[in-house]
């Protein structure tokens, strides 16, 4: 057909759905939909027009649909006179030269009876296309049959990106290309590409060569969990490197894509696999290996003249080598022990007039930022680059909670928000019991989706400066491309729909459903997702007036029906069936088992250690850090002991901070013994207290202190339980738990603030 691109299009392998697309269910969802009579069926005569403005947009749009759908698409050419919107049966892309469409990545699609239509610039009918993709994605059997609609969209936040650390682990380039397809798939339009730390040198630097050669490679990796003691590691040599010639391979995927790859070079800190390639970067001259496990280390780069060439040359090929704006410096995680006693960083301190070791880190910080300027690149770094003075146009990216991003914005400095609390995909995602081995934390697809980048605490005319906001994957425990996948999915679903859909328009009532409707798509895409989300969710709720908690089960599935048992025996689906929150009130190990359509879908399994303290009212002085404060005050007396190894749902985190709790049981009663569960993770950051102190009061007003452990007495206590004992009387119980404070020498995480994990407090 003249000037046309003329496809066939023969939908294969369509599978297990009963009803057509509903544009509701598109990730993300889109500001303006507009439902109207009939549908656009494909047919062996459907094809697509193309003018040259979008030739690329077709030749990717063909290569995704061919490899993900099955769809065969044959591509002659197109031309500029293509401006007809009603040719039958047909897919037309329009370059829009209106300036109807001028908000950056907007687009419109509109599906009619004999065709659709695409238009606005070229990466906004890319994303229009994503839109596309998603919707012949969501067909029954046969050939594609699409209701009719009319589209308007465009992006929230202009910053929407996700990151991927091969540095712990390797990812070959075709799985890199894969991940840029899931972030096209979704309206991502950042790749942030973490590419060196302590565990591997992953990019070819011409210059150094021993990068690759010597860093790029560990003799072991460390196969246990890091937060265990007793550690232990293969010894098997790991690693991998992506040749110049590979990352502009690529570079050039992802722009087909309308992606932006952002590298992070790591510095000053996170460089053992830099300083075992050349010894001479550093303090002390090494010699260093290759970490084989995860974690903080001592060794950084120094700050001599040295080093600091060093950063500049690789920072050119860097520079050289990715087109975009931006390049990552890291900045995070920088322990300054190494530069206290080396002369040649307490003169740089003297010469520069340096007053402390985190204004020679910001110096550190500024040197690359000059030389990255002059390159006509700008920087970014994780929220630590604000210690010691923030370099003068440095973007930050937010990941200590919101307060890093807040400061940096307030300072007019554009911000990439990725808090732990909401963005750190890494963390476990259902019960762990039932998960992969995950670093810790807690944040399911719900929580993601309940993300609000922009923080409260801003004046609107700082607002602007918050660019967006990112998911991040760090990957120690994530060894391979399917296990990737499947701690992105389906929280990449939630986070596309926080960075790209107006904040009005977001429906957290409905994303389950969309969510479960969305697996399909997923199915035939072969995306190995998690199904935590279908996890039967519980809920431990005070029961006023009684000893003990109440247990509300909540099955994924409406419909579903609940059966559980109370001692700890297989649940009988016949009988003791649940209808209302269970009460307990003596110490017992429930099982609940979740049944939708037959089959079982979910179990639970939960124990209670019943004492006074259980289920009473407590305040706490100080709220924990909102990373691990899933459960609020009352975690501390819901009757369930953290587990060890720990995860973030069962325990309250405080940085720096202290834990002053006050329980109130209701009366004046007896007791004699005040039990504090603490945890000791040293490799996470997460110490003892430096002391506990038990107060008590029958009006809540005047307090008696009657005990008190100070350190040395908490870490002779068995299993990280400190206990309190004496005959006492009383109506209201007060522990005060103190944060060890900073970090001291030696101990991972010198000279930063301590985490201190509580969980249950009991009275017996």
């Amino acid at each position: 057909m003249k000037n046309t691109i003329k496809i066939l299009i023969s939908v294969l392998v369509f599978f297990f759905l009963s009803a057509y697309a509903q544009a509701q269910d598109i990730f993300p969802k889109p500001v303006s939909i507009e439902n109207s009579n009939g549908s656009f069926e494909f047919n062996p005569q459907t094809y697509i027009t193309a003018d040259s403005r979008n030739g690329m947009n077709l030749s990717t749009f063909k290569i995704l649909l061919n490899s993900y759908a099955g769809i065969n698409i044959f591509v002659d050419n197109y031309s500029d006179s293509l401006n007809k919107t009603d040719n039958p049966h047909s897919i037309i892309l329009l370059f829009d030269s209106t300036g109807k469409l001028s908000v950056p990545e907007s687009y419109q699609l509109e599906v009619k009876t004999n065709n659709i239509t695409i238009k606005g610039s070229e990466t906004g009918v890319f994303r229009g296309l994503m839109t596309l993709f998603q919707l012949i994605q969501a067909v029954p059997q046969g050939y594609a049959k699409i209701p009719c609609m009319k589209i308007y969209d465009y992006p929230r936040f202009p910053y929407r990106g996700m990151h991927l650390d091969v540095a712990r682990h390797f990812f070959p380039k075709e799985f890199v290309k894969k991940y840029i397809d899931y972030l096209a798939f979704y309206k991502m339009n950042t790749f942030h590409w973490h590419l060196t730390d302590d565990q591997g040198w992953r990019i070819e630097i011409k210059k150094y060569p021993k990068l690759t050669q010597t860093g790029a490679f560990r003799r072991g990796t460390l196969t246990g969990v890091y937060r265990d003691p007793s550690r232990e590691y293969d010894t098997l040599s790991y690693g991998g490197y992506y040749a110049q010639s590979d990352i502009k391979d690529i570079l050039s995927y992802a722009e087909q894509r309308h992606i932006t790859v952002i590298p992070e070079i790591e510095m000053p800190g996170h460089s053992l696999a830099a300083l075992a390639s050349y010894p001479q970067l550093s303090c002390s001259g090494g010699p260093f290996e290759v970490a084989r496990e995860w974690g903080v280390f001592e060794d950084v780069f120094c700050t001599k003249e040295k080093t600091l060439e060093f950063i500049e040359g690789v920072l050119a090929e860097v520079a050289e080598l990715f087109p975009g704006k931006y390049i990552h410096i890291g900045g995070d995680e920088v322990p300054k022990t190494r530069w206290k006693k080396c002369p040649e960083c307490q003169a740089r301190m003297k010469k520069e007039g340096l007053k402390d070791e985190a204004e020679l880190q910001s110096y550190f910080i500024h040197r690359a930022e000059k030389f990255l300027n002059s390159k006509g690149k700008s920087i970014i770094g994780w929220d630590e680059i604000l210690e010691g003075g923030l370099a003068p146009n440095a973007t930050v990216m937010s990941w200590q909670g919101i307060k890093g991003g807040i400061e940096a914005a307030k300072q007019n400095h554009n911000v990439i928000m990725t808090p732990g609390s909401h963005c750190y995909f890494d963390y476990y995602q259902g019960d762990p019991r039932f998960e992969p081995i995950a670093i810790g934390g807690y944040i399911t697809a719900e929580k993601v989706y309940s993300y609000e980048p922009v923080p409260a605490e801003l004046d609107a005319d700082k607002q602007k400066y918050i660019l967006g906001a990112q998911g991040n994957l760090w990957t120690e425990y994530i060894p391979d491309g399917k296990q990737v996948e499947y701690m992105i999915f389906p929280r990449i679903c939630a986070l596309s729909e926080v960075v790209w859909t107006p904040k009005e328009l977001k429906d957290e009532k409905t994303f389950f459903d969309r969510i479960y409707r969305h697996f399909d798509f997923l199915n035939r895409i072969g995306v190995n997702y998690s199904k935590a989300i279908l996890q039967m969710k519980s809920k431990v709720i005070s029961l006023p007036g009684m000893n003990g908690v109440g247990l509300e089960l909540i099955p994924a599935m409406p419909n579903s029906s609940v059966y559980y048992s109370m001692d700890g025996s297989v649940p009988n689906t016949k009988s003791n069936v649940y209808l209302n929150p269970v009460e307990i009130i003596n110490s017992v190990t429930v099982k609940a088992v979740s049944v939708f359509n037959g089959e079982e879908q979910s179990t639970i399994e939960q124990t209670f250690h019943i004492n006074k303290a259980t289920g009473k009212s407590i305040t706490l002085k100080e709220e924990p850090s909102k990373n691990y404060n899933t459960g609020g005050a009352f975690t501390l007396v819901d009757g369930i002991l953290g587990r060890i190894p720990w995860y973030g749902k069962e325990w309250l985190g405080f940085s720096g901070n202290n834990l002053d709790a006050v329980i109130d049981l209701g009366a004046v009663m007896p007791f004699s013994t005040v039990k504090v569960d603490v945890l000791n993770a040293e490799a996470s950051w997460i110490y003892l207290p430096s002391k506990i102190e038990i107060l008590i009061s029958e009006d809540g007003v005047n307090y008696t202190s009657v005990s008190f452990a100070d350190a040395e007495q908490i870490k002779k206590q068995n299993r990280e339980i400190a206990f309190i004992s004496g005959n006492l009387t009383a109506r209201y119980v007060r522990v005060i738990v103190t944060n060890l404070g900073k970090i001291p020498t030696g101990k991972p995480g010198e000279g930063y603030d301590a985490w201190l994990f509580v969980d249950e407090i009991s009275i017996e």
